[in-house]
């Protein structure tokens, strides 16, 4: 059956949305990872994602050593544009003197200034105990702030407590997570069906 000119074609499927975690915790065993895991976990359930994590402890000296962004090395070079160029960003760090991890912020000072501009940024920390929970409101709202993103009402923090290992058993930080991605759904979706 052929379509009439001018009527509506059929409903256009979602496009999947391209995240991209950067861990910036400095071990292979990470709580960080594990917390950023369960969130992105869940962006996968809500929407079609296509998932891209970036560990700044594998970067290695080509990046830790770098002053500039002409300096890192193209592997390095091609991990920050796909930050730039990514629809949401989990953003996820162990904190370390009641900030983020050297690593962390190292990284993203490669990232252009105006490259996280109005992007969808979700803000993951992890901490020995309760008393860090300021640092997504203290320290990686204002980072993200400089750079213009559009950065999710809700953070996720979660303590060492809340862990076995890496895995997330506290059913608190499970509820919080659901509600805070929910919060958001209207926007990913809206992301998901805006054209490439």
């Amino acid at each position: 059956m052929s379509r009439i000119p001018g009527s509506p074609g059929p409903p256009r499927s979602p496009r999947s949305l391209r995240v991209v975690v950067v861990n910036g915790s400095p071990s292979e065993r990470s709580k960080t990872m594990g917390l950023a895991g369960l969130v992105s976990d869940r962006l996968g359930d809500l929407l079609p994602i296509e998932l891209h994590r970036i560990d700044v402890y594998r970067l290695g000296h080509g990046f830790t050593g770098a002053t500039a962004r002409e300096d890192v090395p193209s592997e390095v070079e091609h991990e920050i544009r796909l930050v730039e160029e990514a629809d949401v960003v989990v953003a996820a760090t162990p904190v370390f003197r009641a900030s983020y991890s050297g690593m962390f912020k190292h990284f993203f000072d490669f990232v252009d200034q105006y490259g996280l501009a109005n992007k969808l940024v979700i803000l993951v920390a992890t901490g020995g105990s309760d008393r860090h929970a300021l640092v997504i409101e203290h320290a990686l709202r204002p980072l993200f702030g400089f750079f213009q993103a559009a950065v999710a009402p809700v953070g996720f923090y979660a303590n060492a407590g809340d862990f076995d290992g890496t895995l997330v058993l506290n059913g608190e930080v499970y509820s919080r997570v659901e509600v805070g991605l929910n919060d958001i759904v209207p926007q990913l979706k809206a992301l998901a069906d805006t054209e490439l």
